[in-house]
């Protein structure tokens, strides 16, 4: 059975077999793709090899060894400080490392058997590479947190899922799925986490001496959704109008900036009659709950935008307020216009947000999108119907649309399967890749 250095070796051979050694300046784009990917993986590969290691040393370096410990015998106090002095890191991620070591590797029992590892569906990923120790410490703390709660069987389940769906994914997109996951595992442990966060809401200003007022802020997801979605409307109108009426003499104000000024303006609009020109159109918080939960109380709810699942109660109140709950279940509204219109509705909008979960591509929350139609309009008299929409942010819409990407919706309704197939210059095979909810979410 190959060893993780046997891994290691090959992949260094194929990265040597691309780019032999000249510049890099000497590399085709294919191969530089090709080079990025062969080293992204070996990066995993080392990080889990040196994983492995750390945990021997951390188990040869036990406080009941006294000084006899490795780490001891080399200088240092403990494992970690060991680990990382010698691997230029810090202590936290040197920790990391013991971590995912320990939860990956055979285990010993008190009888001398060997057993397996603790999480092999990690195991399994990291020694081949398809994830690194980020994403596997990452899924280990999650699962960990959830043994006792959700069952072993369960857990199990999670892990393989959220390590067939790790590969490719950013680390910020991975815990936002993990977030899902956990809520799933443990729908109960959404409100306390819910109430903590109450309790921990905070708003303070403090003046500089410039004059400057500096303000720091902390919301619960039920307070803090309104504000978030009424900033980023203020902002993506802002971008969109200057977008339409280029100014070539006016400085372009960066995002932070846009995001200061609606909140003025937001303050504004609220002390004074007179400001009734706020550009917050389309600035809608929505709540997504299936019908059964919101009937029963169990389960849970998520916020579009929002990364962490909510509670049933704390669904119920904010539907009662300035939202819209998106009921899933109710066919009540005409979703499919053909040629008779060319924007899509505000409830194809609210349909699309449930298949896709906000740009399909990239997994941009839902307020970064438009609904663009698969098939154009004008070019291929594509109807503005669910099946020829999909959610894209700016930058994906444009990528897909001007090098040759192709989307392919396999289904209907929440359960479809939003595929991207890539052009051959970027891929000879043509392999689809999966986006949409199915990628950036998590399906119990």
């Amino acid at each position: 059975m190959p060893t993780t250095l046997d891994a290691i070796a090959e992949t260094v051979e194929r990265v040597r077999a691309i780019w032999p050694g000249e510049s890099v300046e000497s590399l085709t784009r294919e191969q530089m793709i090709a080079v990025n990917d062969e080293l992204g993986r070996l990066r995993r590969l080392v990080d889990a090899g040196h994983a492995q290691v750390a945990s021997r040393i951390a188990r040869e370096s036990r406080p009941e060894l006294g000084p006899d410990s490795l780490a001891k015998e080399q200088g240092f106090r403990n494992p970690t400080a060991l680990i990382a002095a010698t691997g230029g890191t810090t202590t936290g991620e040197a920790a990391r490392l013991v971590r995912v070591g320990e939860a990956t590797e055979p285990r010993m029992t008190l009888t001398g058997e060997v057993a397996p590892a603790r999480h092999p569906h990690v195991a399994s990923a990291i020694a081949s590479g398809s994830i690194g120790t980020a994403a596997a410490s990452a899924i280990i703390a999650m699962l960990d947190r959830m043994a006792f709660r959700a069952g072993r069987e369960a857990t199990d389940a999670a892990e393989h899922r959220l390590c067939e769906q790790a590969p490719g994914l950013t680390l910020d997109q991975l815990n936002r799925v993990i977030l899902q996951a956990e809520a799933v595992l443990d729908p109960a442990g959404v409100e306390p986490r819910e109430d903590e966060l109450r309790h921990e809401k905070a708003l303070r200003f403090h003046h500089e001496a410039s004059g400057a007022i500096v303000l720091t802020a902390r919301f619960d997801p039920e307070g803090g959704a309104p504000v978030k979605a009424a900033i980023e409307a203020y902002v993506r109108q802002a971008l969109a109008a200057a977008h339409d009426n280029p100014d070539p003499d006016a400085s372009r104000p960066t995002i932070p900036q846009l995001q200061a000024d609606a909140l003025t303006r937001i303050a504004e609009h609220l002390l004074g009659c007179e400001h009734r020109d706020l550009p917050v159109e389309g600035a809608t918080v929505v709540v997504r709950v299936s019908l059964d939960d919101l009937r029963d109380g169990t389960g849970h709810a998520t916020i579009d935008g929002m990364d962490a699942p909510i509670s049933i109660s704390t669904a119920r109140r904010m539907a009662a307020g300035v939202v819209i709950p998106c009921v899933l279940g109710n066919n009540s509204e005409i979703l499919d216009w053909g040629r008779a219109k060319r924007l899509f509705t505000p409830a194809q909008r609210l349909a699309l947000v449930e298949r896709d979960q906000g740009c399909a591509k990239c997994g941009a929350p839902p307020s970064h999108t438009k609904v663009h139609h698969i098939r154009w309009w004008a070019r291929d008299a594509g109807p503005t119907d669910l099946s020829n929409g999909i959610l894209l942010c700016e930058s994906c819409h444009h990528h897909i649309h001007d090098n040759g990407w192709e989307i392919r919706i396999d289904g209907i309704g929440v359960d479809a399967h939003v595929w991207f197939i890539p052009p051959i210059h970027v891929d000879p095979d043509r392999t689809p890749r999966l986006g949409g909810r199915r990628r950036y979410g998590f399906a119990a």
